[in-house]
């Protein structure tokens, strides 16, 4: 593995990890802003729909950090 490698690997690494801080927060945000909804007694479709955001980006934060951290094989 040459140098150009490894910098691109760390930028890529430093990149998803980034990705990841801001996606985690978004979800945090649907999180609170679900909990809002259902106290306010808004509409249920909606809220499912606000839920199936929610899980689709906790598929992607899973994909993330499963770049993040790698396979160890035992």
């Amino acid at each position: 593995m040459d140098q150009l490698t490894v910098v691109t690997s760390e930028q890529e690494q430093a990149e998803i990890r980034l990705e990841f801080a801001r996606l985690k927060q978004d979800h945090a945000d649907f999180d609170a802003a679900i909990n809002a909804m259902i106290a306010t007694g808004c509409d249920p479709l909606r809220i499912q729909r606000m839920k199936k955001k929610k899980l689709a980006l906790k598929d992607r934060l899973q994909e993330l950090e499963d770049n993040i951290i790698p396979d160890i094989i035992a």
